[in-house]
């Protein structure tokens, strides 16, 4: 087993009540931005519940997965299944990509030294911040590339944020939405539907690679505060939608991704 018990215990023993209100915390902020929150949820699980980077990573995918199976059915009855089914080959597109990202992902990951995987935790924290204000701050236009371009484009994408998204233990939303407006020219709307449908499987293919690692103890050892922390996220990310639009998005925005800076910077020092 590969877990770091110098730093975490094996089994949480933490309150019921606080891995609740910390769940619930970070739906709401993803809620409020109609993400569900898995980059806020990583700092949390290192810094106030003592996981090593790796444990966390993997408590994280799998809290993760739990949240997006609970989303994906309200997400498609907003938007009409026969909308997305027509865009079906974006999707492909991009999972040809982020299948092969998040098996490497998860390999990287469990092949890392734990001080090397805080500092790129930190790294890629700091990638989220910046898809966070691009994707929220700005009118994303469309990239205009011939069509023999833009399927190898969408599998080079894929393969990255598949990687992005095993490595972090989240859903990938934040890069994948943005993605397929760009390259696709699909509506945010459309956009974000089709991200969980490419989130889905792609977190499957990164669960069942970190499965085959000791590390993966931690989640068995820790069953209850997993499935504490995600109900807490799933009433969250409910509350934070009935929040949205209640904060002016140049308000926000800057303020969850300085919330992210700040995460980044006590992961780097943490490693």
């Amino acid at each position: 087993m590969t877990i770091d018990t110098d730093l975490v215990p094996q089994r949480s023993t933490h309150s019921t009540a606080l891995v609740f209100g910390a769940g619930a915390v970070i739906g709401v902020l993803g809620g409020m931005i109609g993400l569900g929150g898995a980059e806020f949820r990583l700092p949390l699980l290192v810094g106030l519940f003592g996981f090593a980077a790796l444990s966390a990573v993997i408590l994280n995918k799998a809290m993760s997965l739990v949240v997006v199976l609970t989303a994906l059915p309200a997400r498609l009855a907003a938007v009409p299944a026969s909308q997305v089914a027509a865009h079906w080959p974006v999707a492909v597109n991009l999972l040809a990509g982020s299948l092969l990202g998040a098996w490497a992902g998860a390999s990287w990951a469990i092949r890392m030294r734990s001080a090397t995987l805080y500092k790129v935790l930190a790294a890629l924290m700091v990638l989220m911040a910046a898809a966070l204000l691009v994707t929220h701050t700005t009118t994303l236009g469309t990239l205009d590339l011939p069509p023999w371009a833009r399927v190898p484009g969408g599998v080079v994408a894929g393969f990255g944020i598949g990687v992005v998204a095993a490595i972090m233990g989240v859903a990938g939303g934040e890069l994948l939405i943005p993605t397929i407006v760009l390259l696709f020219a699909l509506d945010i709307k459309t956009a974000g539907s089709l991200s969980l449908l490419v989130s889905l499987p792609t977190m499957l293919v990164a669960f069942a690679r970190y499965s085959r690692d000791g590390s993966f103890a931690v989640l068995g050892a820790n069953l209850r505060f997993t499935a504490v922390m995600a109900a807490g996220s799933i009433v969250g990310a409910v509350l934070g939608g009935l929040l949205l639009g209640v904060f002016p998005d140049l308000v926000l925005i800057p303020a969850l991704a300085v919330i992210l800076l700040v995460s980044a910077v006590k992961l780097a020092r943490h490693g």
